[in-house]
């Protein structure tokens, strides 16, 4: 598998990341506090409670839903009949990530109260993304970083994942060897233990390409019965340097 093809499997597991959380920010929050009715005043300020974060994390949900639409918009001049009336479309990369910051950063600033929607999580996620796409590496570092203490564990699994590889792209590799590491030892469905041994043996592929091998060669007997990732392996093992 060339590197080409390994970018376009990488490309689609992050798409595929992506649809993920929009299918689980559309589920509404769900109260696990259920509360014997004593008194009236109890009553309502629990019903006023689930109300208000119900609202809430519609809202933001909904927000969130635009600013994704942005990030995921169209680049260029659409052919006609290509994209439903109505869709965003950018002249160029660069206006359509600054648009989607904008919208990212908005939710991030405008749901401060607690409990704070999870939407509010993939937003800084994404601003963080956004950053990193726009050039500005310290910034996203450290709002990837904000974004890894989520309290939900796949979002900050994901955060941490774009964190190492902007550690790793700023020169901070042993910083981001260690993050992959962690990513490693403790899997999530956003960021499965192969996709971080893959990462970690990809970023020591140009300056140590002995500790690349070695990785890759772990990963080649821990996962022997995959197909894919083993002709992968045998084929990114090729293309090392001696």
């Amino acid at each position: 598998m060339d590197r080409q093809t390994r970018h376009q499997l990488k490309q689609d597991e992050f798409r595929d990341t992506l649809e993920y959380f929009e299918d689980y920010f559309k589920k509404h929050y769900k109260e696990i506090l259920n509360v014997t009715i004593i008194v009236v005043a109890v009553v309502g300020l629990t019903a006023g409670l689930k109300y208000y974060t119900s609202r809430q994390e519609a809202q933001a949900n909904a927000d969130l839903g635009a600013a994704l639409g942005t990030f995921r918009a169209y680049v260029g001049q659409a052919a006609p009949g290509a994209e439903d009336a109505g869709t965003p479309s950018f002249t160029n990369a660069q206006d359509k990530y600054k648009k989607a910051l904008e919208q990212f950063q908005a939710i991030v600033d405008k749901y401060k109260m607690l409990p704070r929607p999870k939407a509010v999580g993939i937003a800084r996620f994404q601003a963080g993304v956004c950053q990193a796409l726009l050039g500005n590496h310290a910034a996203a570092i450290q709002t990837l970083e904000q974004a890894s203490q989520d309290r939900d564990r796949e979002i900050a699994s994901l955060s941490r994942f774009a964190l190492a590889g902007e550690l790793a792209k700023t020169g901070k590799l042993q910083d981001a060897a260690k993050l992959y590491t962690e990513l490693a030892d403790h899997p999530t469905l956003s960021v499965p233990k192969a996709s971080a041994l893959l990462a970690l043996a990809d970023a020591y592929r140009s300056s140590q390409p002995a500790q690349a091998r070695r990785i890759y060669e772990q990963i080649g007997k821990e996962f022997a019965s995959n197909t894919t990732i083993s002709q992968s392996i045998k084929q990114q093992m090729a293309e090392l340097a001696p």
